[in-house]
Parts: C-alpha cells; structure tokens; sequence
C-alpha cells in the first residue's frame, strides 16, 4: 500500500502495477492475448501440420503463455513484442502484437530508447507483411473458382503492405504519442509542485521579512522611549535630590528646582505622547523628530540641573536629514544622561562640529569628584541602542573612558547625508 501523487489517499499496489485497476487491464488483455493465440496454434497444428491431440493441446498450451507475457508488458515491455515475433509467422498473435508495441511504445523513453522501438517496430512489420504475403500467395489461396479471375500480384501486394502498415503503425504513434503526453503531464506537475514549494517558500521568507520588521520596529520604538524617559528621568531624579538639600536652607531655589522638574516632566509626556501617536499614525505620518537646533535648549536643561555643561560648534552649519539630526540629537541626549548618572559635578563639554566628512557630535566629561556621584537606576542599554543607530547610517561611534580619567561619547555621521541647499537642475 503506497500513497497517491495527488496525497488523496492510500492507493493498493500490486507487483509493478502502480493501481489495482491497471493489474485488472493487464489480466483481462493477457486473458485475450492468451485465449487467440491458444486457438491459433491449436488450429495451425491441427489443420496444416495434422499433428496429434496431444500436439496440440501442447501448443494450445504454449499460446496461453504466449499471451500471458502481456502481464510483465509494464515491467519489461520488449519482452512480450519478441514472444509476437515468433507467434505472427504462425498467422495467429494479432492482439498480442498490435497490445505489445503500443506498450513498448508508450512505456519506453524516446529519444534515448528510439532504436529498439524503431528495430523491433521494423521487424513486426517485415513479419507482418511477409505472413499476409504468404497468405494470400500460398498455393491453396492462390487457385481461383472456375470462371474468376485472380486478382492482378500488385493488388495483393498492396493489400498486403497496408495490412502490415495498420498492424504496426497504428499502435506504435499511439503508444509515441500516449508516452509523450504522460511524460508532459509529468513534468508540469513536477513545475507545479516545483511553483507551490517556491511559493510557500517566499510565504516563508514574507513571514520572516514581517517579523524582522516587527522586531526592529519594537527595537526602534523601545530605543526612542529609552531616550525621552532615561534622559527626562534622570534630570527629574537630579532636580528631586537638589530640592531635598536645600530645601530648609533656601526654599527659593528649591522653589525654582521644583519648577524645572515640572517642566522636564511635562516635555517626557509630550515627547512620549508624540511617539505614541506616531503608532497610530498612518505610514504618510511625518514623525516628528529633534534635531541639531535644539541642542542648545537639551545643554540648558542640564546646566539647570546642576551639571557644569559648556557647549562648542564648529564648522559652517549645514542641514543634514532629519533621522541623521536627530541620531546627533540622542547621542548627546544619552551622553548627558551618562554624565548625570555617573559624573554627578563634573564638567562636561559637548561639541557639534560640522566637518567635511560630516558633522561630529561629542560628550566628554571630567573624572567625578569623590562623593558627587548620584544613584540613578541604567539597563546598559543606552550606549548600545546609540552605537547601533549611528552604524545603521554609516557612521562611526565609540564610547569609553579618556586619559584623564573621564568619560567620552563621540559620533561621526557621513556628509552624504547633508541636504543641499542648492539642488541641480
């Protein structure tokens, strides 16, 4: 038992019969086969040699077998065809010889086999003409009834050779044009199932393509809220320990520190709202993105806090694309973050500079002082969210301690990524 090529079901194999039904063909045409040419030989060395019974029955015998060789026509196609071959002489394996070439026709692969069908073909049809010849030229077929004429040799040579023709031809081009047709059907189910495995093939690769995006997007997403809410925290962490120091010796100041977390909260929930409504956004939305500008506004906000923070530009001031200004942006975001955390009193100095090869963005701060350090909470995810997002634009990032025994940020973002304030024409 073995499963069908179109997976409908178990099919029930026989031997080589691929399907019951073609075994019950192959025995129903054996059963014929066997029962003609049982007649013929039994009636040929009856009637013309006047053998005995015993004779007979055994030639009656040999044309059963004959016939049965139409059993293994699938398996081994010539052989059935060479057993014809040695019946058609006898004038008798008609159904034998028209069964065998058409299945040694449409069984066989052509071109690569063409010169055993074509051999075999020629010999059944040379044996074939001969036997009509011999009939209709023997010396009992030949005497005409009183008063007839017999007719002319060329008629009964052409009768013959178009006897011959249509014991041959027809089941050989058949069976050639069963066979190739078989092999067609074949090979466009092989491409259909080649297509459908291709198919599901780029299903997969199309799921995998929308996970990755999914992935980078929940990457991206989670970078941008790492950025608002570590940086916006970190001053209002700051903010809250300044006014828990001074709180009893100067209640103005600590007024105006009380202010400022205020307002550093109000813009975390805006910029966190503004990315929030991006995710609802449709994909024309326009996210709206910090740039370079408002650096400035980002180093106030620390001195405001507390930090010692100087800020250098360089270099003639050029616009860059908004994802490129506002990876500067973050990175110095993070950079100070960094500082607040880590180098609470140190002097920082951040520097902007519009290079040749792009624009450069630092964050440097001093070694902290002993005792200056504030507690704030970091996943260690800041630093490689940035690295991850200037490499993703082609430019250069490093982080790490300086000579002098304090921390640095740095980031280079290639000048192909300028806009030109005079577009060609």
């Amino acid at each position: 038992m073995s499963e069908s090529p179109e997976g409908g079901g178990p099919t029930h194999s026989v031997w080589w019969w691929e399907r019951r039904r073609s075994a019950l063909l192959d025995v129903s045409l054996a059963g014929l086969a066997g029962l003609e040419c049982a007649a013929g030989a039994y009636a040929m060395v009856g009637d013309r040699l006047h053998w005995a019974f015993p004779a007979q029955v055994a030639a009656a015998v040999l044309g059963a077998l004959a016939g049965a060789t139409l059993l293994v026509r699938r398996r081994w196609p010539a052989v059935p065809v060479v057993v014809a071959l040695v019946f058609v002489p006898g004038l008798f394996g008609v159904v034998l010889l028209v069964v065998s070439l058409y299945s040694l026709a449409v069984t066989w692969k052509w071109p690569s086999r063409r010169r055993r069908v074509v051999w075999l073909s020629l010999v059944a049809f040379v044996e074939s003409l001969g036997m009509v010849l011999f009939s209709f030229f023997s010396p009992t077929s030949t005497q005409a009834p009183p008063g007839e004429t017999p007719p002319p040799t060329w008629v009964l040579v052409m009768m013959a050779v178009l006897v011959a023709v249509g014991l041959t031809a027809p089941p050989v081009v058949s069976g050639l044009y069963m066979g190739a047709r078989r092999r067609l059907i074949e090979s466009l189910q092989d491409r259909a199932h080649g297509l459908e495995a291709e198919l599901g093939l780029l299903a997969e690769q199309a799921q995998e393509r929308a996970r990755r995006a999914r992935l980078e997007e929940r990457t991206r997403i989670a970078r941008e809220m790492h950025d608002v809410v570590a940086h916006r925290v970190s001053l209002m962490v700051v903010h809250a320990g300044a006014v828990e120091r001074i709180l009893d010796r100067d209640p103005e100041k600590a007024r105006q520190s009380a202010k400022l977390m205020g307002e550093v909260g109000r813009q975390a929930l805006n910029e966190l709202r503004e990315i929030l409504g991006v995710l609802r956004m449709s994909e024309e939305a326009v996210e709206p993105t910090a740039g370079l500008g408002e650096l400035p506004g980002l180093v106030e906000q620390s001195e405001a806090a507390g930090m010692r923070v100087q800020l250098t530009v360089t270099g003639p001031s050029r616009p860059f694309a908004a994802e490129a200004e506002q990876t500067a942006y973050r990175v110095v975001q993070e950079g100070l973050t960094n500082a607040h955390k880590h180098a609470g009193g140190a002097r920082v100095r951040v520097v902007l500079a519009y290079v040749p090869n792009g624009v450069r963005v630092a964050v440097a701060n001093d070694r902290p002082g002993p005792g200056t350090v504030v507690a704030l909470p970091s996943g260690g995810n800041g630093l490689l969210g940035m690295r991850e997002r200037v490499l993703a634009l082609g430019g250069t990032f490093s982080a790490g301690p300086d000579q002098r025994g304090g921390f640095r940020v740095e980031a280079v973002l290639p000048s192909r990524l300028a806009l030109r304030g005079d577009p060609l024409r």
